[in-house]
């Protein structure tokens, strides 16, 4: 009487035969599979290559050169930090002549930031889009000034999509109604009262111990006014 094969015995054989398969596919591929890894290396390599040979040695120099632009910022002088003296790299300088560093995404914050108070609102949206960072305190920020930046081209919706965003990443009591109120205040703008007055409550369940939370009734009940008109 033939013996029964356990069920043991029956994942071995399983296991066996697709270990076999993968065999049988490594040597019947096995120029494809190396030409891959190799790939696969060779972008490793250069990735750190780059960093190591370009962007640290750029990253040295282009500290050096936001020096004198971020002193003429502070002293708002914004066309000095914007163009530069003719000796010093300005702002605008330094984005383009230190790309894939961390000094050339602050420079096009700065940017932004300077043609924001020039109302050059669309080259604000540009250079503030360009600033890329985990920043807990300047991301929100750049985000919400491109909220204004929209609000003041007309452009009411992507200037909510952006407050939200602000407040998404702030996520903090202090910064998050902020841009909250300012999506609600917007949404007024646009008419859409019931939109405003679902932020104005959120602010108030979600930051109750906020400034703007302690301010909301007078907003919520003009919204509601509105919106029974």
């Amino acid at each position: 009487m033939a013996k029964k094969s356990t069920k043991a015995e029956e994942n071995i054989q399983a296991v066996e035969e697709a270990l076999g398969k993968s065999e049988r596919f490594i040597e019947e591929n096995q120029k494809p599979i190396t030409i891959i890894l190799l790939v696969i290396v060779a972008l490793v390599l250069g990735y750190f290559g780059f960093q190591r040979f370009y962007v640290q040695p750029k990253e040295k120099s282009a500290q050096a050169d936001m020096f004198m632009a971020e002193k003429y910022f502070a002293q708002d002088s914004l066309d000095l930090a914007l163009n530069g003296d003719g000796i010093n790299s300005g702002f605008l300088d330094i984005a383009s002549d230190y790309k894939f560093t961390k000094s050339a995404s602050l420079a096009n914050y700065y940017a932004g930031a300077i043609y924001m108070k020039k109302g050059d609102f669309e080259n604000a949206i540009d250079h503030l889009k360009k600033y890329k960072s985990k920043d807990d305190v300047l991301r929100p920020m750049a985000l919400g000034a491109i909220g204004d930046a929209y609000v003041e081209l007309g452009n009411n919706s992507k200037a909510i999509s952006y407050y939200l965003k602000a407040a998404d990443i702030s996520n903090n009591e202090l910064s998050s109604p902020v841009f909250m109120m300012k999506a609600g205040w917007t949404y007024e703008l646009m008419e859409e009262y019931q939109k405003a007055i679902d932020i104005y409550n959120e602010i108030r369940t979600t930051f109750p111990q906020s400034q703007e939370a302690r301010e909301l009734e007078k907003y919520i009940a003009r919204a509601e006014g509105l919106l029974k008109k």
